[in-house]
C-alpha cells in the first residue's frame, strides 16, 4: 500500500496585527484554505481596544484581518466566508457600513450573530476563511 502525501499545514503570524490573546494562531493554512481567527478591534501598538465604539472597532478588525491576509500573500478578494459576532445585533447596520468597504465587489458568504459577550469587552469580532492562490471568478 502506498503512503498518501500529507496535507501541508502552515501557521500564519505577523507582527502587523495583534498577537493571539489565547492558545490559538492568528491564522492557519491547510492545503490552500486559510482560516483566520476571530479578530477584535485591538490596536497592534497598544494591545487595547480602539476607542470610538463599534464603528472604530470594526474598522480596526478589518485592518487587522487585512494584515493577516497579506502575511499569507492574500487580500480581501481571497476571502470566501466570514462569521460576524456582535455584542448587540442592533449594531448590524453600522458594522455592515464598514464591512462593505472591504468587500465592495467580492462579497463572501457570511453569518452574523449576537453573542453573550466577546473577549476584552469587544463589540464585534470577525473570523474568515480564505483561499490561498489566484482566484478566478466564474462568469454568471
Amino acid at each position: 500500500m502506498s503512503k498518501m502525501a500529507g496535507i501541508v499545514r502552515r501557521i500564519v503570524q505577523t507582527a502587523k496585527a495583534p498577537g493571539a490573546i489565547g492558545p490559538y494562531s492568528q491564522a492557519v493554512i491547510a492545503d490552500r484554505t486559510m482560516y483566520v481567527s476571530g479578530q477584535i478591534g485591538l490596536d497592534v501598538n497598544t494591545g487595547k481596544l480602539v476607542e470610538g465604539g463599534v464603528v472604530a472597532e470594526t474598522e480596526q478588525v478589518m485592518k487587522n484581518m487585512g494584515e493577516i491576509l497579506k502575511a499569507a500573500g492574500c487580500d480581501y478578494n481571497n476571502v470566501v466566508k466570514c462569521t460576524v459576532l456582535l455584542e448587540d445585533i442592533n449594531n448590524f447596520k453600522a458594522v455592515n457600513d464598514i464591512y462593505v468597504q472591504y468587500f465592495a465587489q467580492h462579497k463572501p458568504a457570511r453569518a452574523a450573530y449576537q453573542v453573550g459577550a466577546l473577549p476584552a469587552g469587544a463589540k464585534v469580532e470577525i473570523e474568515a476563511i480564505a483561499i490561498v492562490g489566484e482566484i478566478v471568478d466564474a462568469s454568471q
